[in-house]
């Protein structure tokens, strides 16, 4: 390999213009993905005549369509043998006709579903809410996996997917939750796969999840919708937590403190709804489907 070209101080900032620019125009046709503005038909086109993006990695347009996600996009690449840095350009005439045939029917002979992201601090009604909108039966309801043993009522694949340790330490480093977390000893987390079949089938899916659980999902799929459930007023959410006659005195007190620091979460969501009375909360919900 002989040495590389020296550059001319013009001819370096030329380069690093040229690139910034091709990462701009990538970064706007994967905005475009996601709003549903550009099919992967449409990306694939603009590909053979743009080197900015003919240049984008396969990965990024299919975690960049609605419904995919890392997980699906991992394992479409790998059934249709194609190379995880593969880049659009690089692909052949078997790979962009097999990709074309994989979305026509699917995402694009289906509308895919919507994935709201219930959130709030604790005592602000999020388990109400979510039920009734379940009882609805507009929604798909996912099932979180978790590493404690069942209790004698609880039904494996129903309540939850009860795995050990090491399957679930496999699962997250294989990237196979949309969220995870530690409570008590144990560890629960929401299934990407499952979630992501059920939203590219067109069902509308409802995660009922703590703050920093919302915040995971947004990361692996920003398409989702989060929405920050409030209470009246300060007076009535302190007087829900309070109104717990199990807790001491001192948990109450770090209760109020945690809703309070959880309150202060709520600009980082997509849609803030005061839960005032709950039918008024599930019509809400169901209308930021439609």
């Amino acid at each position: 390999m002989g040495a590389p070209p020296i550059l001319t101080p013009e001819q370096r900032a030329a380069a690093l213009a040229k690139a910034a620019q091709s990462r701009k125009r990538r970064a706007e046709v994967k905005i475009k993905i996601k709003r549903g503005e550009f099919s992967i038909d449409t990306v694939l086109e603009i590909a053979a005549n743009e080197e900015a993006v003919a240049k984008m990695r396969v990965r990024e347009l299919l975690e960049a369509l609605t419904g995919v996600g890392k997980v699906r996009a991992s394992s479409l690449m790998e059934r249709l043998k194609i190379s995880p840095t593969r880049r659009i350009g690089g692909l052949g005439r078997h790979q962009i006709k097999e990709l074309r045939n994989e979305f026509m029917k699917s995402s694009h002979a289906i509308t895919p579903g919507k994935l709201l992201v219930l959130s709030g601090p604790g005592g602000v009604g999020k388990s109400t809410v979510a039920s009734r909108l379940r009882a609805s039966g507009d929604f798909w309801v996912s099932v979180s996996a978790t590493t404690r043993s069942p209790r004698t009522n609880e039904h494996d694949g129903v309540d939850y997917f009860f795995i050990t340790d090491e399957e679930f330490s496999r699962m997250v480093r294989s990237d196979e939750f949309l969220e995870w977390a530690e409570f008590a000893g144990n560890r629960y987390g929401t299934p990407s796969g499952p979630v992501e079949e059920a939203l590219l089938a067109g069902r509308n899916v409802l995660l009922e999840i703590e703050i920093d659980g919302a915040k995971q999902v947004k990361a692996h799929l920003p398409q989702s919708v989060l929405v920050f459930l409030e209470p009246p007023t300060w007076e009535e959410l302190v007087s829900r937590l309070e109104g717990r006659g199990t807790d001491s005195p001192d948990r109450r007190a770090e209760r109020l403190q945690l809703a309070q620091d959880e309150l202060a979460a709520a600009s980082f969501f997509d849609v803030v709804i005061v839960n005032d009375q709950v039918e008024r909360v599930v019509e809400q919900l169901i209308g930021l489907t439609s």
